[in-house]
């Protein structure tokens, strides 16, 4: 008899700066392995999935400024779950235009962070479902990501400034 997978859903930041270069994105290790990941977790009760993004990269990456409502995508991984089984994870993933980085953050003592273009994080990815996500964004040389910025720029963007706690 085959049971039914759970599938479960995540949401993760994509923090981004607009540079002379282009646009460079920060990623963060896994606290497990020391593989290269976008921050991400669960969103908590009653919690807007972008303001859960938001939320994960200052806690995991020290990065805070404005996240859009909207997914930029998603992408699915194996998520390992604590009591040891492996189940599907969708991940949304929601840009966050970083206006501050701080030097110190909750899981500073745990993860490293880097910040790197998109070409180069698309290789740096730690699995093959974000690597492919990341392929995506930089393919087009971040049409997804300067699509939001001109958003928030022009002040029509459906964007939160959350709590920078």
């Amino acid at each position: 008899m085959f049971k039914t997978a759970k599938t479960v859903q995540q949401v993760a930041a994509l923090p981004f700066v607009l540079r002379d270069e282009g646009f460079e994105v920060m990623m963060i290790t896994a606290r497990r392995d020391g593989r290269w990941i976008l921050p991400k977790g669960w969103p908590e009760s009653g919690e807007a999935y972008c303001d859960g993004a938001a939320r994960e990269a200052g806690e995991e990456a020290g990065v805070f400024g404005s996240v859009h409502a909207a997914p930029v995508g998603d992408f699915t991984y194996r998520k390992v779950m604590r009591q040891g089984y492996v189940v599907p994870s969708q991940v949304f993933v929601f840009a966050l235009w970083v206006r501050e980085t701080r030097d110190t953050w909750p899981e500073k003592d745990v993860r490293k962070r880097r910040w790197i273009t998109l070409t180069e994080a698309a290789g740096l990815a730690g699995d093959r479902g974000l690597a492919r996500f990341m392929r995506g964004i930089a393919e087009t040389d971040g049409a997804a990501l300067r699509s939001v910025l001109a958003e928030m720029e022009a002040g029509g963007a459906p964007a939160r400034e959350p709590a920078t706690s």
